[in-house]
C-alpha cells in the first residue's frame, strides 16, 4: 500500500509531457517582415517536431512592447513564447519606467534563429546610386531628408541615428509599427530611405524598386557583390546587424527548454532552413542558452549608453 500510495503521488507532481496542446509564438511586429517571416519558417520547422501546431501570434505596436509583454506575463508552462529581435535590448534604454517587464530577467532566451546585416536602402524619392551622393544630398537639406525605421527605439532607429552622429547629418525619423509597412512606403516614395535589415529588403532591392547603397558589415553580403560596406563607401567604424531569437518566460521549466533548444538548433542547422534564410537575406545562427543570456545582457548595457551617447528619446 505504501509503495502503491508513493508511485501515485510521484505521479501527480510529475509534468505533463510537453508539449500536450498548440504552442503560441508572439511576434511584435506585422506580417511580412522579418521577424514574422523567422517566426513562420521556425514554427513550421518546429510544429513537425514537436507533434502539435505551433501558431504564429502577430501583435504589432509600441516597439514590440505589446508582445513582449504578453509574453512575460503568461504562464511560464512552454506555450506562450516570444519571437524577438535586436530591438529586445534597445527597450531598457528607451521604456525603461514605463515597462511592465525586465527585458532579461523576465525572460529564459533559448536560442538565436537567425541574423541579418543592415542596408541603406533608397526609394524613387531619393533616386541616387551611391552612398556619396546620398550623404550629399541629406547634407543639402539638413532635416528634410525622411528615413523610416520599423519603430521608435528599434534596431533600425538605433542603427540610423548612429550614422547620423558619424557622418555628421540630420534627417526626420517616420516610425512604423514593423518593417513591411516601413518598406511599402520606401518603395512607394513617402520616404526618402531606410537603414534595413537585408532580410527586409532583399527581394525589392533584387527587382530594382530599392536600391542598395551600403551594406553595414565586415565584407559585402554574396548575395549583393555589388554593394559596397560602409567601411568601403567611405563611414569608417560604422556597423550594424539584427538577430532574431526565441526566448521563452522567465521561470519555463529547465526539461521544456531543453526541447525548445534541440528544436531550435535543428532548425538552425537544416540545409532547408539555411537555404531558405541565405535567400532572404539572412544568416541561420543557434547561439543558445547561457551564451543567448550573455548576449542579451552585454546589448542592454551597450544600447542604453549608446541611447545616453545619442541622445535617443522615446517618441
Amino acid at each position: 500500500m505504501l509503495l502503491a500510495a508513493a508511485a501515485l503521488a510521484s505521479a501527480q507532481s510529475a509534468p505533463a509531457a510537453w508539449p500536450g496542446k498548440p504552442v503560441r509564438i508572439v511576434v511584435g511586429f506585422s506580417a511580412g517582415g522579418p521577424t514574422d517571416v523567422v517566426a513562420r519558417a521556425f514554427a513550421d520547422h518546429a510544429a513537425r517536431q514537436l507533434g502539435q501546431p505551433v501558431i504564429v501570434d502577430n501583435k504589432p505596436g509600441a516597439n514590440t512592447i505589446l508582445a513582449a509583454e504578453a509574453v512575460a506575463s503568461a504562464p511560464a508552462d512552454g506555450y506562450t513564447l516570444l519571437l524577438g529581435a535586436t530591438n529586445h535590448t534597445m527597450i531598457p534604454a528607451l521604456y525603461a519606467s514605463r515597462v511592465k517587464f525586465d527585458a532579461v530577467k523576465s525572460f529564459a532566451p533559448v536560442c538565436t534563429l537567425a541574423v541579418s546585416p543592415t542596408v541603406l536602402a533608397v526609394g524613387p524619392a531619393m533616386p541616387v546610386k551611391t552612398l556619396a551622393a546620398f550623404l550629399q544630398q541629406v547634407k543639402a537639406e539638413p532635416g528634410k531628408r525622411t528615413y523610416a525605421t520599423p519603430g521608435s527605439g528599434s534596431s533600425g532607429h538605433f542603427a540610423s541615428a548612429h550614422f547620423t552622429r558619424l557622418t555628421g547629418t540630420s534627417m526626420n525619423h517616420i516610425p512604423y509599427k514593423g518593417a513591411a509597412q516601413a518598406v511599402t512606403d520606401l518603395i512607394g516614395g513617402q520616404v526618402d530611405s531606410s537603414f534595413a535589415t537585408l532580410g527586409s529588403v532583399l527581394p525589392q532591392v533584387q527587382s530594382g524598386k530599392l536600391t542598395a547603397l551600403a551594406v553595414a558589415a565586415p565584407q559585402r553580403s554574396p548575395l549583393l557583390p555589388n554593394v559596397p560596406t560602409f567601411e568601403e563607401a567611405g563611414v569608417k567604424g560604422y556597423s550594424a546587424d539584427a538577430w532574431y531569437g526565441l526566448l521563452a518566460p522567465a521561470g519555463t521549466p529547465p526539461a521544456v527548454l531543453a526541447a525548445l533548444e534541440r528544436v531550435s538548433q535543428d532548425f538552425t542547422r537544416a540545409p532547408a532552413t539555411v537555404e531558405k534564410l541565405r535567400g532572404m537575406g539572412m544568416e541561420a545562427q543557434g547561439h543558445c542558452g547561457a551564451p543567448f543570456a550573455a548576449q542579451l545582457q552585454r546589448e542592454v548595457r551597450e544600447n542604453t549608453q549608446l541611447a545616453r551617447d545619442l541622445d535617443l528619446k522615446a517618441e
